[in-house]
């Protein structure tokens, strides 16, 4: 029989890295081709002109230009 009793789980936590997630580039900011303007997990947000989606579903600009974020109301 054991004379000491088991020990409990560590106080000291160690949480992971943050994936640095979220928008890059804001709007009316200008963009080069190659710059990324939002990395994301899905696609929260669309796609619109100039833009493309990466294979992480990063967007990212394709021509020179603006930022323009708009919002879509109404059905999905």
């Amino acid at each position: 029989m054991a004379h000491k009793k088991a020990g409990g789980k560590t106080s000291q936590h160690v949480r992971p890295s943050g994936k640095r997630l979220g928008v890059k580039m804001s709007d009316g900011q200008k963009v080069a081709p190659g710059m990324i303007l939002v990395r994301q997990r899905g696609t929260p947000v669309k796609a619109g002109d100039g833009v493309k989606v990466g294979r992480d579903h990063t967007l990212y600009a394709v021509n020179e230009g603006v930022v323009k974020f708009k919002q879509k109301l109404g059905k999905k």
